[in-house]
């Protein structure tokens, strides 16, 4: 039976990661990197697709299970009818080469282990070709080898293209079992002890945890979150994937199922704000310089995504061997959504490195000559209709937060000239294209007889994204427009819960696609945020009281929820859920301190 998506659990080494279901089964795993093709892809298939199940024999879903500690290091339990069973399950950072490790350790009586591993390369369609060699079982497939070894070694055999493990632990024993990639044409590694590798492990994240600067009531929901961002964090360059996974649906057998494994410009204002908040200077800094590599070069070329190392070309390809999620098709991989015109962008780079430079992170006098290479593209660019936050697949159109987002660029080189008169730059300038943009906003995308800002000029839809327009100063939070937009996005967005949608999918949809979405996490944050900001502080606590309660168990949220099913939708787990979790809990706490 298919498990929910929030019946996963993220490890990692950042640089990739796996997902381990409640069941012990490994059913996503990417290797080396988070958009290197799947070798255990049963999650968007079956079994058939690769997988890695460590469980007793016979059993189901574990009892329970848990981080251990402020970690990534996942610990499973099993109660069964003859023993107690527990499954350490982590990626330590590596040196040279990825390793999944699992430790079983007995805890009381005597328990019967079944591993069944099929290892299926390029997103479950190779069979590896398997062989032994130094007690290791190897399987090899174009570029990719990977070796199975345990410790003490256990009798391992194949069967129907898997390799099959069975032994019995009891009460203080362990088996360690460590599988390793490294490319097929190149030696094995050095072999790391796996029990030294989880004490070093448990050291290293508990030592990052520790200098999260952030107490009071929230304080466990931001470290976990903080951690699943750091784990989605390509650590040679500092990129974060907006999730590890690709396909995962937004809607139950629809069609809506993207590639995420990719680095959105979108991300970078809510994540640099959240990680210098909670201490993390440094991760704050390797993020606001992926940025600058990133969007180096003609502002006419920038685009809304980047791979992991700042990589450019991100051809989106279905994979039609792959049955999908609960049935859900197409899986792709890549994203055409790539090439699309998206002018709110502009401003997320402008408002980042803004947020950086107030911040104190160092800059470099490129730095700014960059934004204003930037920002004089969008000034002759800004008044055409783009794709909008959202990446709608349907036609272009003058998307209320494309503009508003204008202004932040606007707005920002403003203050940056106004705090640093040394900086070259027409602050004259900057602040008539600002007047303009927020003149034109104001006319175009308010509907006075309603007293909201709609999806775009002329429309009579709603957007979400417009609850952002108090945050980032464009109008101030008691203004009335504010108050009806926020009053007016409730209402026709709202979900049962208190939850809110992105906008409409009832109807002619402005995205160009059919079927329907789940209520959007990181909007129904806003949503907290923007009750919050408008001076209903009781009712912004309770809704983000009640969102914290749809996480995993073990604290982990997906892009979307669905609130008639109860089940999280979409890649998991998703970044931007997480930054916006973040960032209204700090000011949540931020007004609790101060009243």
């Amino acid at each position: 039976m298919t498990l929910r998506i929030e019946d996963y659990a993220l490890i990692g080494d950042l640089q990739t990661a796996a997902l381990v279901g409640k069941d012990g089964s490994i059913d996503w795993l990417c290797l080396p990197r988070f958009d290197s093709a799947a070798c255990f892809a049963a999650i968007l298939g079956g079994e058939d697709n690769g997988h890695w199940r460590l469980a007793p024999k016979g059993a189901g879903p574990c009892t329970s299970r848990g981080y251990l500690g402020d970690s990534l290091v996942l610990e499973s339990v099993w109660d069964t009818p003859t023993g107690t069973v527990k499954i350490t399950d982590f990626m330590p950072q590596r040196e040279r080469t990825p390793d999944v490790m699992r430790i079983v350790e007995g805890v009381s009586g005597s328990v019967e282990m079944e591993g069944v591993l099929r290892l299926r390369f390029d997103y479950g369609s190779v069979v590896p070709w398997m062989r032994r060699a130094d007690g290791h079982r190897v399987a090899v497939a174009g570029p990719d080898a990977v070796w199975l070894r345990s410790e003490p070694q256990v009798k391992t055999w194949g069967q129907q293209f898997s390799t099959i493990s069975s032994f019995t632990v009891g009460a203080g024993e362990q088996v360690a079992f460590v599988l390793t990639w490294h490319p097929s044409h190149q030696r094995m590694s050095q072999l790391v002890d796996p029990f030294d590798a989880l004490k070093g492990s448990l050291r290293d994240w508990h030592d990052w945890a520790r200098r999260c600067s952030t107490e009071g009531p929230y304080r466990e929901a931001v470290v976990r979150s903080l951690i699943t961002l750091k784990a989605l964090t390509y650590g040679p360059t500092g990129g974060i994937v907006a999730a590890p996974t690709t396909s995962l649906p937004e809607e139950l057998g629809g069609v809506r199922n993207w590639d995420y494994r990719f680095c959105w410009l979108r991300d970078a204002t809510l994540t640099l704000g959240a990680l210098l908040e909670a201490g993390y200077q440094e991760e704050a800094a390797a993020w606001r310089d992926w940025l600058l590599r990133a969007v180096a070069g003609d502002p006419a070329d920038l685009q809304i995504m980047y791979g992991l190392a700042g990589e450019r070309r991100l051809p989106e390809t279905e994979l039609p061997w792959l049955a999908g999620y609960a049935g859900s098709t197409p899986v792709r991989t890549g994203n055409a959504a790539v090439k699309q015109l998206q002018l709110d962008v502009y401003g997320e780079v402008l408002d980042s490195l803004f947020l950086a430079r107030e911040a104190g992170l160092p800059s470099e006098r490129h730095a700014w000559y960059l934004q204003l290479s930037l920002l004089g593209f969008l000034e002759s660019k800004w008044r055409e209709p783009d794709e909008g936050l959202w990446e709608v697949r349907g036609p272009r159109r003058h998307f209320t937060h494309s503009k508003v987002m204008a202004w932040v660029a606007a707005d920002r080189a403003v203050r940056t000239l106004e705090s640093d008169p040394t900086l070259r730059g027409d602050v004259r300038r900057w602040r008539a294209m600002r007047d303009e943009v927020h003149r034109e906003v104001c006319e175009k995308a308010y509907d006075p007889a309603r007293n909201t800002f709609t999806q775009y000029y002329g429309s009579a839809e709603l957007d979400a994204a417009t609850l952002l327009i108090p945050r980032v100063g464009f109008l101030p939070p008691d203004d009335p427009r504010v108050i009806g937009t926020v009053d007016a996005v409730r209402a026709e967005l709202g979900t049962p819960g208190g939850l809110v949608r992105r906008y409409s999918t009832s109807g002619v949809t402005v995205d160009g696609l059919p079927g329907d979405e789940g209520a959007f996490l990181a909007c129904s944050f806003w949503l907290a945020d923007a009750l919050r900001m408008t001076g209903r502080g009781k009712e912004a606590r309770e809704l983000f009281e009640r969102l914290l309660a749809l996480r995993s168990d073990v604290g982990l949220l997906a892009e979307e929820y669905d609130p008639v099913s109860g089940r999280q939708l979409g890649n998991f787990p998703q970044a931007f859920s997480h930054i916006a979790l973040v960032t209204t809990a700090l000011a949540l706490s931020r007004e609790e301190n101060a009243g």
